[in-house]
């Protein structure tokens, strides 16, 4: 059994292996930089094992103290571990995947000059998600979410000698200060009502909270309302929910195997954790839920639009990332929090997998992400194409791998809400299932198959990726296929999250389904027969009728339909709408202050009139002084008349 205080060395390992790859990566190389690394997450991972399997065995729920740095007016600031059930599930998905990344990046960077930094950012990214995920306040998971937060500003902007990579690490991490704000405004707002920065302290609370309102100008709101909603504020630039997410597909300028971290284990779900986490809070604010329900489906659905259009390898499963992320956050609001966990975790598998698959291409075809000088790899690449493939059937939903057992749950869970927008999250994540499973086929099918679309100097040097690159491909298709059969029973149909997360009766969508189907097998027979699995193999036979059958029929109906194709192309025209009106009008607001205030009122009026003043005043009175005593006593003369005659004058 983990005790209570070694569970301080599973962040603590990773930290120490970036410490020592980060500051003396020049004396013990690049295999010591990956050696200590490596070896510093699997340690990590294994004692997350055992803590997860301690919590299946019924170990108790551990919330410790184990320091306090701070009091400040009665609030304490303290460091401290809560780690149950879901805490144990997020160790293992952070920590797994973190360690399929680190060894994969032997392969992929091993030519790069900052090998050493490399390793040493992703081992610091492991360490700030785990201090997120194990966090029983707020103050530290504020730590966490920022130093996640900071860690990818430094990986997408890895390559900073490239101008689009600093512009793309500037968009991610302006863009999550506007969701950290939000963030930062709830946990204000909470405080403030409990004078306690503990998640238990906080959730005791919550009925006393649910009748207190906050003062916003002349208005007053539902306290609980405007805390739920600034902490989604929050989740919605860390898990780049829509409009918040636009730094998410530009983050593809960093190395693929950070693309795979911050895609599939971390970053992005911390938003999707926190929000699970707070379910306490959230359940009691219906109007909270509805705003997460609308968000996350409409994420789910037009995001799904753009990978179809998409070309960027990379880009394409960026995109797919968006919209799983909708699907999730739709669920946590139709209060099916364990659903968007379940598919949170099938999903890091499958998403790291399609990811470093992404990678091994870009690696044989020499950088080359675009899909349209592809095709025909499968010969080259087999290991690549097959794991990709299962990734792909798992991503879409296909009988029998994760996505399968996630995926329809999570359909169905919406559709038995009774939140006010579930009508419209049903439409939204229904078609999004025929979207995802075009899309993906869409790249499997230009990348691995077809005519090769390569010159004769690539296709003499294209071969498979070496075993540091395919071995953590294999180790995460494994779970891809069967992690969701092998958990769907203990996480989804158990009591796994009972005293976890809180779901009031008027929620229980997940209660319903369990009562209406009862044993995962049944459900599975039932999805069998569902809209969904017709939609997504429809989706795959679309994929197949355009880009092998008849490829040149793309081309027609992008003739036809220009105008949607270039808003799509556009991404709905958020880039240019940031661009252009938000930080084009803060240039405008800022040259006008510069010109006007700064320039005209400051400068001239200001300092340069004062002195003008001066100077006309003294030209002025110089004239007085004459230099004559007779002058002078004239002056005074009149003077003290003028007094006298104001003092006993009648007025």
């Amino acid at each position: 059994m983990i005790m209570p205080s070694s569970l301080l060395l599973i962040p603590l390992i990773p930290l120490a292996g970036a410490v020592l790859a980060g500051f003396f990566g020049r004396f013990i190389g690049r295999v010591g930089a990956h050696t200590v690394t490596i070896l510093g997450v699997a340690m990590a991972f294994g004692l997350s094992v055992a803590v997860l399997i301690d919590q299946l065995h019924g170990a108790k729920t551990v919330n410790e103290t184990l320091y306090v740095f701070a009091v400040s007016d009665g609030l304490t600031l303290k460091v401290g571990f809560l780690v149950d059930h879901l805490t144990a599930l997020m160790m293992c998905v952070v920590t797994s995947v973190s360690l399929m990344v680190h060894i994969y990046t032997i392969g992929y960077m091993h030519d790069d000059p900052g090998y050493q930094r490399f390793f040493s950012y992703i081992s610091l990214f492991t360490f700030a998600m785990l201090m997120l995920v194990m966090s029983n306040n707020f103050l530290q998971l504020f730590f966490g979410w920022e130093a996640v937060g900071l860690v990818s500003y430094l990986l997408i902007g890895f390559w900073y000698t490239r101008p689009t990579a600093v512009f793309a690490n500037m968009k991610a991490f302006l863009v999550n200060r506007v969701g950290d704000l939000g963030f930062l405004v709830g946990i204000a707002a909470l405080v403030s009502l409990t004078h306690s920065l503990d998640y238990t302290d906080a959730f005791a609370m919550v009925n006393t909270l649910s009748q207190q309102t906050l003062m916003i100008g002349d208005a007053a709101l539902p306290a609980l309302t405007v805390i739920c909603i600034g902490l989604f504020i929050g989740a919605m630039g860390k898990s780049a929910q829509v409009p918040l997410h636009v730094w998410l597909p530009d983050s593809m300028e960093g190395p693929t195997p950070i693309s795979a971290l911050i895609h599939a284990a971390t970053m992005v779900t911390a938003g999707i954790f926190m929000v699970a986490r707070m379910s306490p809070l959230f359940e009691h604010s219906p109007t909270a839920l509805s705003f997460v329900l609308v968000i996350g489906a409409t994420t789910a659905l037009f995001m799904g639009f753009l990978g179809i259009i998409a070309n960027d390898i990379k880009r394409v499963v960026a995109y797919s990332t968006l919209s799983q992320l909708g699907y999730m956050t739709a669920a946590l609001g139709a209060s099916a929090y364990p659903v968007a966990i379940f598919h949170l975790m099938t999903h890091a598998f499958f998403k790291a997998l399609l990811f470093l698959g992404a990678g091994s291409v870009i690696i044989a075809m020499h950088h080359e992400q675009d899909m349209r000088h592809m095709g025909g790899l499968r010969k080259y690449l087999p290991i690549t194409y097959l794991t990709s493939l299962l990734g792909a059937l798992a991503l879409i939903g296909f009988p029998g791998f994760a996505g399968f057992y996630s995926k329809d749950i999570l359909i169905e869970s919406i559709q038995a809400s009774h939140t006010p927008g579930h009508a419209y999250a049903s439409f939204c994540v229904t078609l999004g299932v025929f979207i995802t499973a075009f899309y993906t086929f869409r790249m499997i099918f230009m990348t691995f198959h077809g005519e090769e679309r390569f010159d004769d100097h690539t296709r003499e040097h294209l071969h498979e990726s070496p075993w540091v690159v395919t071995l953590p491909l294999i180790l995460l298709a494994i779970p891809s296929v069967v992690i969701g059969a092998l958990s769907v029973q203990t996480i989804l149909f158990g009591n796994f999250f009972d005293g976890v997360i809180t779901v009031l009766p008027q929620h229980e969508v997940l209660a319903e389904i369990k009562a209406e189907f009862g044993d995962p097998l049944t459900f599975a027979l039932h999805s069998l027969t569902s809209p969904t699995l017709m939609l997504a193999l429809g989706g795959v036979v679309m994929a197949w009728v355009l880009y092998i059958k008849q490829p040149h029929w793309p081309a027609v109906i992008q003739s036809k339909v220009q105008p949607l194709y270039s808003l799509l192309e556009q991404k709905y025209y958020f880039d240019w709408f940031n661009e252009h009106i938000i930080a084009g009008g803060a240039r405008w607001v800022g040259s006008l202050f510069w010109k006007v205030v700064d320039q005209a009122i400051i400068d001239s009026a200001a300092v340069n009139g004062s002195a003008w003043l001066v100077e006309r005043a003294s030209r002025i009175l110089r004239q007085a002084q004459s230099g004559y005593l007779y002058h002078y006593a004239f002056a005074m003369m009149i003077a003290l008349a003028a007094m006298l005659a104001w003092l006993i004058g009648p007025f």
